[in-house]
């Protein structure tokens, strides 16, 4: 199992046990101190959330079929399909630590696709891929270059495997250093709000046989939370 998912799904047991223990808690409070506790509940629910989205995304090959998947579950969308909005008027190069990443020599032409992965009307997140065009097939240079499929569908026909190169939660809904502070409840509570963005992954994306055909760096925005469990919540 990778790495990343592993430690991910350790993660996601302990936030709820966690999150039983604080149920529990604030149960047995008069109904006049409950509304505290229930923003701090709402912040443990927020972060088992994330931590079962990061888990998810680290433990399969296509990010695009786990948007699909996430988006189908939580009715995102109808129909649940998840589409590429191209921004083709920017350019960013690759760095020379990506270069040797993918194994390219100087002879080796590189390409660059930065798109928007929607589903329906909503961004779910935001990619940037750099990937080697003479390690693909011409229907798939073709499709990545003149239409909006996702790259992990354009290319799914190469059975290719993603490696995990790092893993970012971009946003920490319960703070830094909650366990050493007061077991009350009420000095923590604070309202919800999301940042834009949740989490980011950068991964390498390798034929069976190892061979490098693509790096993605994928940014998670926090439209993957547009679930009634979380209306309340306010752009922080």
């Amino acid at each position: 199992m990778n790495p990343f998912a592993r430690n991910a799904g350790a993660a996601l047991c302990a936030l709820s046990l966690c999150l039983m223990a604080t149920h529990i808690g604030a149960e047995s409070r008069a109904d006049a101190a409950a509304a505290a506790p229930q923003s701090y509940i709402k912040r443990l629910e927020a972060a088992l959330l994330l931590q079962t989205l990061n888990a998810d995304l680290l433990s399969h090959d296509s990010a695009t079929v786990t948007l699909q998947r996430w988006c189908d579950v939580h009715h995102l969308a109808t129909p649940a399909r998840i589409t590429a909005e191209r921004a083709s008027e920017v350019e960013k190069p690759p760095t020379q630590i990506q270069r040797e990443q993918l194994h390219l020599t100087p002879a080796d032409e590189v390409r660059y696709r930065r798109v928007r992965l929607r589903c329906g009307e909503l961004v779910l997140s935001e990619a940037d891929n750099w990937y080697v065009p003479a390690r693909l097939t011409p229907q798939m240079n073709r499709l990545l270059e003149t239409t909006d499929t996702p790259f992990g569908v354009a290319v799914q026909p190469l059975h290719f495997q993603r490696h995990t190169l790092a893993a970012e939660l971009l946003w920490q809904p319960v703070p830094a250093g909650w366990e050493m502070q007061s077991s009350s409840p009420t000095e923590r509570a604070v309202g919800l709000c999301l940042p834009p963005h949740l989490l980011q992954h950068r991964a390498l994306l390798s034929l069976p046989d190892g061979t490098p055909i693509s790096e993605v760096v994928e940014t998670y925005t926090s439209n993957l939370f547009a679930i009634p469990r979380f209306a309340q919540a306010h752009p922080c």
